[in-house]
């Protein structure tokens, strides 16, 4: 008799207070050896019934800031058993992302860090009786900064993990278990798109990450905080000397491989000629390799990698797809590269878009606020009623630390 094939590790689900496998999943990027439990609708209809029933016997929850602060430091530091995964320690945690989501290991410190001091800044809420529901991206796990903010002021949370990255979402699950926090009270459920819509019905409270096309889906659920594109942009003075400019837009491009909501996508040369700026700024950025800086002291903004080639050379068309006739790319190192171990990365580009951009009809370009999961920023040159026309448009607007004479 044949013995059966083994079944790969699934990423388990959290829910009911345990860990929980399904006869649903989908492939966990980057290692086809393993799966991501699925959790279907029905199932969650099942749990809020519960939910309605288990929070009546609860204890009230106590020292909420002081369990959170534990389990920052086990998430950045710790060994914590993951469901499905077993015991994992800090090095297995960024192995893991490197291997599934590209992410290299200094990126992984830097966010880490984040986390924790955006918790340390932040006042303790009111705390209430929701069941709030935290959607998160699969750019970056500083967003797990929403899942504290709920756990903190909320009854219970459930956190709907990015399929594209969900091990940092299981993780913090994982180390604010060991923290003591009642189990009762998180839950990781992972789902198809069309379930988190079913999810956010569920909940008392919901905070959404996605881009424009989910954002148009949700807007009219009435207890939700959605973070949309942020379409970062900024405003370069006349006669702000090139290399100041270009040392201040830098890190705002490359910095977390462009795959923050307030990196710059659109550089904004206010009655100047922008071409200097775009050329010099161009150049500095072909100067950023894969890997670590190769100068230990030169600025460590490692660039993520990606581990389905099509996906890279996707992600690159979609500058490529979006220039108009006039448009120039500036960047001159090849767009897709394979670094030293075969790992695949899409370089940093840079685009100065033609002409000057005089009104605010002007501002419609395609590639204006445009997001792709790299550093990219398009250049260009405007009025200040053009350049008004991008501010309102975008969540983050960046001007120079020090006023220019």
């Amino acid at each position: 008799m044949t013995a059966a094939p083994d079944r790969p590790a699934a990423l388990a689900a959290f829910r009911r207070g345990a860990w929980q496998e399904s006869l649903d999943t989908a492939d966990l990027p980057g290692s086809p050896a393993r799966r991501l439990a699925l959790v279907p609708e029905i199932v969650a209809h099942a749990d809020r019934r519960w939910w309605r029933t288990a929070r009546t016997a609860l204890p009230a929850l106590t020292d909420r800031r002081g369990r959170i602060r534990a389990a920052l430091e086990l998430f950045a530091h710790g060994t914590v058993t993951v469901g499905g995964l077993g015991p994992q320690s800090a090095a297995a945690f960024r192995a893991a992302l490197w291997e599934s989501a590209g992410l290299p290991g200094p990126l992984v410190e830097r966010w880490c860090a984040l986390l924790s001091e955006g918790f340390a800044r932040r006042d303790v809420p009111d705390a209430d009786d929701a069941l709030a529901l935290v959607a998160l991206p699969g750019n970056t796990f500083t967003c797990l900064d929403s899942v504290l903010d709920q756990a903190e002021r909320s009854a219970a949370v459930w956190v709907r993990p990015s399929r594209r990255e969900p091990l940092s979402a299981a993780r913090l699950v994982a180390a604010l278990l060991a923290a003591d926090w009642p189990a009762e009270r998180i839950g990781l459920y992972p789902t198809d798109q069309r379930t988190l819509h079913g999810l956010v019905k569920l909940t008392d409270r919901h905070v959404v990450y996605g881009g424009a096309g989910l954002a148009a889906s949700m807007r009219d659920a009435p207890t939700l905080t959605l973070h949309g594109p942020g379409r970062g942009c900024a405003l370069v003075p006349a006669g702000l000397p090139v290399d100041d400019a270009v040392a201040w837009l830098l890190p705002l491009v490359a910095a977390d491989s462009g795959r923050f909501c307030r990196n710059v996508r659109t550089v904004v040369c206010l009655d100047a000629d922008p071409e200097p700026v775009a050329k010099a700024l161009a150049a500095a950025l072909d100067g950023l390799h894969p890997g670590p800086a190769p100068d230990p002291a030169a600025p460590d903004w490692p660039l993520t990698a990606f581990r389905d080639p099509g996906e890279a050379e996707r992600a690159a068309a979609h500058v490529r797809t979006r220039l108009r006739a006039g448009d120039r790319l500036l960047t001159r190192e090849p767009t897709v590269v394979r670094g030293t171990g075969g790992d695949v990365f899409v370089r940093p580009h840079l685009v100065l878009l033609d002409g000057r951009f005089g009104a605010a009809a002007d501002v419609a370009h395609p590639l204006v606020g445009h997001e792709v999961p790299f550093p990219f920023a398009a250049v260009l040159g405007a009025t200040a009623e053009a350049a008004r026309a991008i501010a309102d448009d975008s969540l983050f607007v960046h001007r120079p630390p020090t006023p220019h004479s």
